[in-house]
């Protein structure tokens, strides 16, 4: 277990200007040790990393939130995480940290605005799995995430333990109505960031939750993501970590159904249940034999092109107040928008009154509100 010490020097150095994940490992590789990095850093005049004392009022954070600061150096640092060369240094980790010693993983990602028939898919596949042994990872974002979460929760007599990786810090709940899902999955699975306390919600730092997702995880699983999708990057991320890719199709020219079967065509594992992910993971036993009979996945070959990091994670996304990132140009019911949003009705009616007004959403059969397609 790390000293006091070593993680005051690890904080200090990995909150320095320009100092990433591969620049810390660098440093700390070169001078030896990580106090001696940070020594060597702060003596630069070019580099400012943090203060002993900012290091310390941050120590004194995550004490006050009963959540703990583990080093890549740790034990009780995942092992998979660890394999790779841009990996956080240091995790900050809430709840049961014993959740992070699993022998087999698969994060299970997918859209915000998801249908309730993607929801309890992912819900069901989750709590299969999870009685298997598999440890579920996902983001805790609306939709897809958040019914991952609840399906591994329910498992094993509601025992069931699962990873939440936050592209927040570990004390800010995003979006703020997954409250009860923050709470309940620190009892018997943890909650981990690897961003400073208070650090709030800003586009660019989804994408790194999003390597780290892939990077503990055997494989990922896509579950209703649109073309660009979040989840996609994800995806990408796997890919090129070495990951098999699983994709549950979804119906022909539905927007939120483009990113998995796009997935599929490129190549990856067509999925309808928990028994066709199994047979693909090492870590699983009950997989072992079956795996031997299974054929290899092919390569997923991403081009330049495929998927769009400059549309991830919108301002849209970032703004719960936002009604826009729950919509689709399939439609999404209004009572289905007011369940999402937890606003009322007046209030729900007003807004797509606006939207009409300005010439971004339409109103469908059914009751539906749908975004006008631009192009």
């Amino acid at each position: 277990m790390a000293s006091k010490e070593q993680i005051i020097a690890a904080l200090r150095l990995i909150n320095t200007y320009k100092i990433g994940a591969k620049k810390f490992y660098q440093l700390v590789e070169n001078y030896g040790s990580v106090i001696a990095a940070v020594d060597f850093v702060s003596a630069k005049g070019k580099y400012k990393p943090w203060s002993n004392e900012q290091a310390e009022i941050e120590l004194r954070k995550v004490e006050a939130i009963d959540a703990k600061i583990i080093l890549y150096s740790d034990d009780e640092y995942p092992a998979i995480l660890r394999n790779y060369n841009n990996a956080p240094p240091l995790l900050y980790v809430k709840g049961n940290i014993t959740a992070l010693n699993f022998d087999s993983s698969i994060a299970i990602v997918g859209g915000r605005a998801a249908s309730i028939n993607g929801r309890k898919t992912a819900a069901k596949i989750a709590k299969e799995l999870t009685e298997e042994g598999v440890c579920i990872v996902s983001g805790m974002a609306r939709g897809i995430d958040a019914s991952a979460h609840k399906g591994a929760m329910f498992a094993k007599n509601e025992t069931g333990s699962t990873i939440a990786v936050l592209g927040t810090g570990i004390d800010i709940v995003y979006p703020p109505e997954n409250k009860d899902i923050y709470e309940q999955i620190q009892q018997n699975g943890c909650i981990i960031s690897e961003f400073p306390i208070g650090t709030k919600a800003v586009a660019s730092q989804f994408p790194q939750r999003n390597r780290v997702v892939a990077a503990l995880s055997e494989a990922i699983l896509v579950i209703e993501a649109g073309i660009n999708s979040g989840s996609l990057i994800t995806a990408q991320f796997g890919s090129e970590m070495g990951k098999t890719i699983f994709a549950v199709p979804g119906t022909p020219g539905e927007s939120r159904s483009q990113g998995a079967n796009y997935l599929i065509k490129k190549g990856a594992v067509l999925v309808e249940m928990s028994a066709d992910i199994l047979p693909f993971l090492k870590g699983n036993k009950k997989g072992e034999k079956v795996q031997k009979k299974q054929a290899i996945q092919k390569v997923l070959v991403f081009e330049n092109n495929d998927v769009n990091y400059s549309e991830q994670e919108n301002e849209q996304n970032i703004k719960d107040d936002s009604l826009i990132s729950f919509l689709t140009v399939d439609g999404v019911s209004v009572d289905e928008l007011i369940r999402l949003t937890g606003k009322d009705t007046s209030t729900i009616a007003m807004e797509i009154l606006e939207l009409e007004l300005s010439g971004i959403v339409e109103r469908r059969s059914g009751n539906k509100v749908a975004l006008i397609n631009q192009d």
